[in-house]
């Protein structure tokens, strides 16, 4: 008979109701509105966006308010540019506000040459590391950083991503074998397809260093659209490349499983950035929401 042990707990990113690269998708929309909904349809918790108080007490407080979690924060790092110093004195008030408000672990995100925010620039012209060798020097210093971050209880959370670094399945991989275990992997079901990759794949490989989840649906049509056409990150989302678990192409029953037979303990966070105009936020969060928590809560099958 099987024990189960997947302790998990569903959080939301609100770049469903406001997306911070893309104002005019939903900047109008108060924080207040986001939080109330999200802790109306059942989510546990948020990760932070630009609308957030950034002092800790005043955060803690907001949170209080709505009986909600701090499930994490993006920070943008230039690791592939700077020492390890820069980015410690750099990460100090945002470790300061995950740390003191409960955070395990922080997103990572590498924003040296990338173009996700760059309207204008089709995603094939991404920065890639020249050798293995710089590859190399960037996971040594990627692993020093982890290392630091560990010191205040907090994991870095590496998110691959598109128009960055670190976007195709192989890139996860060389990153994986070029840092040490104080690196964590943010796994994004989203990203790791929309990169090229089968995200059951990357998830198998990559299951004992995954620390923290982005449950990303997307729409497979306008995945090829954006290769086909070149368009750019921002681009294929201002197109509907994402969406919700539940109202894509990804097989979230498997992940879910998978997670699941490995024991993770962590957060799983919907974060699908669309337009509320066309995918109202409300309604959108709460399909990923019932998606999930319909896959978490669905009995155990009894092993003989």
């Amino acid at each position: 008979m099987s024990t189960d042990t997947f302790k998990v707990k569903i959080g939301i990113n609100p770049i469903g109701w406001s997306n911070d690269d893309l104002p005019a998708l939903g900047g109008e929309t108060p924080l207040s509105t986001a939080l109330s909904e999200g802790r109306d349809i059942g989510y546990q918790g948020f990760e932070l966006g630009n609308k957030f108080p950034r002092e800790p007490a005043a955060l803690r407080e907001l949170m209080a308010g709505y009986g909600l979690e701090v499930v994490s924060g993006w920070y943008s790092g230039w690791l592939a540019e700077r020492s390890v110093q820069e980015e410690i004195a750099a990460v100090e008030p945002h470790l300061r506000l995950l740390a003191e408000n409960g955070c395990k672990v922080m997103v990572y995100g590498e924003v040296a040459d990338s173009i996700q925010g760059e309207r204008s620039t089709p995603l094939y012209k991404r920065p890639q590391f020249r050798d293995e060798d710089t590859f190399k020097r960037y996971g040594e210093r990627l692993t020093a950083f982890g290392q630091h971050l560990l010191k205040h209880g907090v994991r870095l959370a590496y998110h691959h991503h598109m128009g960055a670094y670190v976007e195709a399945p192989e890139d996860i991989d060389r990153l994986m074998a070029c840092t040490g275990d104080e690196v964590g992997l943010l796994f994004d079901s989203g990203h790791a397809y929309f990169g090229g990759g089968d995200p059951l794949a990357v998830l198998d490989r990559h299951i004992q260093r995954v620390c923290h989840v982005h449950c990303k649906d997307v729409r497979p049509t306008i995945v090829q659209h954006a290769r086909n056409r070149q368009w750019s990150f921002l681009d294929a989302v201002l197109n509907g490349v994402f969406t919700v678990p539940g109202d894509g192409g990804i097989d979230f029953a498997a992940i879910v499983a998978t997670l699941r037979a490995h024991g993770y303990r962590g957060w799983l966070v919907v974060e699908a950035e669309q337009d509320p105009a066309v995918a109202p936020s409300y309604a959108y969060a709460s399909k990923g929401y019932r998606t999930l928590r319909a896959l978490i809560d669905a009995p155990l099958q009894e092993v003989a």
